[in-house]
């Protein structure tokens, strides 16, 4: 549902005075302003007093509010869980059971102006259906545009978004290229990233070289502009941890990779340079295992609000030393010169809130998000993440 002119509907605590409105104004007191008790649009309260509206409204109603996400409302109706997730004055809301979404959109038209829009097919640039295998999103459309914007709609496709033989590096000598042209493309990318974790690792790479892009850096993103979730599996939060250590060749510092799935669907993922230069590979992937963590735990507060309670979360990881790290409190040579802010890790492994386990390397599915890998273990690795041809279920 969309709120009609919602920030009119909030209440300001503030004393604001406005000039009276051009052509309204009042021939008995014409020096006089008025004093606000609604908001108005320009103002910066308003977005806040909209909000506080709502919100006070929905928990009348007998909402609880996330206490992660602080514009997630939640309530269970007799064993009936009902979402409501704000956006401004964007309403998303669904239920387990049919007949209370219909009576949550009468109650809002009652106390809000807004139209109902119906089931959500559309929302930022995502296309999303809604099928008996699942729910599917994609960005088709929006792929469209960058396509057509840098003229390659005409261009060949090709089966991985990165080659294994190319190690981008600095180029000082290479030939400039537009950098306005360059970060255009590089921004276009990033928020593909969100539905292709396929290209997370790629344009994140290419992302590094925006300051003084060169040609066989633009011929890495143009590579990359080339080329969901089934049902049937049980709801447990899992993570995977990997890192490609000393692989960026200008500072040789590690590059850190994580997903995270929610039974066989895949709902958090990164790809990401690490901060210091690791001195091992244990160190590496320790590193980013923390990180890793740090997001399970943030995923298991979240999903509390949706009454779905985590017990200790299995993060695998595929270097052992790194695992023993974690579970061992001893401080000894090899790991005295790791930075205190990463035995993060080790603290919540031994408080039992996520568990390290090993795995092999080649079972290792976050290992798409570290380096460039060939085609077969590509196309193999996304399809053990579930990210799946759309047109196959429709």
């Amino acid at each position: 549902m969309d709120v009609k002119s919602a920030f009119l509907n909030g209440f300001i605590n503030e004393l604001v005075y406005v000039d009276q409105p051009p052509g309204f104004e009042d021939p008995r007191k014409p020096n006089h302003v008025y004093r606000l008790h609604k908001a108005l649009y320009g103002l910066k309260q308003a977005p806040r007093a909209w909000y506080e509206r709502l919100r006070d409204f929905l928990i009348m109603q007998g909402f609880k509010i996330g206490k992660v996400d602080m514009t997630l409302f939640t309530k269970d109706v007799n064993g009936d869980l009902f979402i409501c997730q704000i956006y401004v004055d964007d309403i998303i809301f669904g239920c387990t059971n049919e007949k209370l979404s219909h009576e949550f959109g009468d109650m809002m038209s009652r106390e809000f102006e807004m139209s109902m829009i119906g089931e959500l097919n559309f929302f930022f640039g995502f296309q999303i259906k809604q099928v008996k295998g699942g729910i599917f999103i994609r960005q088709e459309k929006y792929c469209r545009d960058p396509l057509k914007k840098f003229k390659m709609g005409d261009c060949k496709p090709i089966s991985t978004p990165m080659s294994t033989n190319e190690h981008l590096d600095a180029d000082v000598d290479g030939k400039p290229v537009d950098q306005s042209t360059y970060r255009s493309m590089i921004g276009s990318l990033l928020y593909l990233t969100a539905s292709r974790p396929d290209i997370m690792f790629s344009v994140c790479l290419c992302a590094r070289f925006q300051a003084a892009p060169k040609e066989s850096h633009l011929t890495a993103v143009k590579r990359i502009l080339r080329p969901m979730v089934p049902e049937g599996a049980k709801f447990e939060l899992l993570g995977y941890s990997d890192s490609d250590f000393a692989g960026y060749r200008v500072d040789r510092k590690s590059t850190s990779g994580g997903c995270h799935l929610l039974g066989r669907s895949l709902v958090s993922w990164s790809s990401k340079k690490q901060n210091c230069v690791a001195l091992s590979t244990a160190e590496a992937e320790y590193i980013t295992a923390g990180a890793c963590c740090a997001q399970i735990l943030y995923m298991k507060q979240s999903l509390l609000d949706f009454g779905v309670v985590c017990g200790s979360v299995p993060l695998l990881c595929d270097n052992e030393s790194a695992a023993k790290i974690a579970k061992n409190p001893v401080q000894h040579s090899r790991t005295k010169h790791i930075d205190i802010r990463h035995h993060f890790l080790r603290d919540h492994e031994g408080k039992g809130d996520i568990t390290i386990t090993g795995v092999r390397s080649e079972e290792q599915l976050a290992d798409i998000f570290t380096k460039p890998l060939v085609e077969e273990t590509f196309c193999r690795l996304l399809s053990e993440l579930n990210v799946l041809d759309w047109s196959n279920f429709i």
